[in-house]
């Protein structure tokens, strides 16, 4: 038979202590272990991680481990960020492309000309010749196109006021030259001045030829 002491008031005193120092030690150590818990999986920038980012965070670690991925650069500062996206400058014109002509200020004696007639009267100082030279120029080319800067021969193929054969050497000025009547009158009186030496000398060839 197993003899037990009488429980006395301070053996009941002792044995509540010790409950209730246990139960302090439990609730403690469960909510240390909460913290420890939520800080590591907490959001370093702040606030709770959902399962849906724990779990994308987990397959993150998983796939760098095994080499796939690297880590993504650290967030910047809003000061750090660029204020716009920088503009991408205009790209430079394209090799060998020649820009567009413009008109010409008219010159003293061109005054009776209009339209693409005063437009070759004025660019004929430029090319060494006088403003005399106009009438033989009037003739050769109205025979020759009319001044029309869309004229073409569907036989020859020849283009434009000066009727260039073919018209693309008119490129040699300007890559507008299928609409830009400077632009061919240009081409027009350099290969005049080159070939002939004036509209006279053109015009006397063409009367002869038919052709210059």
């Amino acid at each position: 038979m197993v003899h037990r002491a009488p429980v006395t008031p301070a053996l009941r005193r002792r044995n509540a202590i010790r409950i209730t120092v246990a139960t302090l030690c439990i609730g403690t150590l469960a909510a240390v272990t909460t913290g420890i818990v939520a800080l590591y999986h907490a959001d370093p920038r702040g606030g709770a991680v959902t399962e849906a980012a724990l779990g994308d965070r987990t397959a993150e670690r998983a796939a760098r481990g095994a080499g796939r991925i690297t880590p993504s650069a650290a967030p910047t500062s809003a000061a750090a960020r660029p204020s716009a996206v920088p503009v991408r400058p205009p790209a430079p014109p394209s090799v060998g492309s020649a820009p567009r002509t413009t008109s010409p200020t008219v010159v003293a004696g061109c005054g009776p000309y209009s339209g693409n007639r005063r437009t070759a009267c004025s660019l004929l100082p430029s090319f060494g010749f006088s403003t005399s030279q106009m009438p033989a120029l009037d003739k050769l080319w109205e025979h020759e196109s009319n001044w029309n800067h869309l004229a073409e021969n569907p036989s020859s193929g020849a283009y434009g006021i000066p009727q260039a054969l073919p018209g693309s050497k008119m490129a040699s000025v300007a890559d507008d030259w299928r609409t830009n009547p400077v632009t061919q009158i240009r081409w027009g009186l350099g290969y005049i001045e080159d070939r002939y030496g004036s509209p006279a000398a053109a015009w006397s060839f063409w009367q002869a030829n038919n052709w210059y």
